[in-house]
């Protein structure tokens, strides 16, 4: 996981955020927050 991060140019705290919001989206379960347009994901 350090070794991604660093890759990505992220912490690994951030890494692992990152992974988690990805794995989120891919399952639906993702609520999208106030400063997100639902409109653009269906697009």
């Amino acid at each position: 996981m350090k070794r991604w991060a660093r890759d990505e140019l992220r912490s690994v705290n951030g890494q692992i955020e990152f992974v988690l919001r990805r794995a989120l989206q891919e399952t639906d379960r993702l609520k999208p927050t106030a400063d997100e347009d639902p409109a653009e994901e269906s697009g």
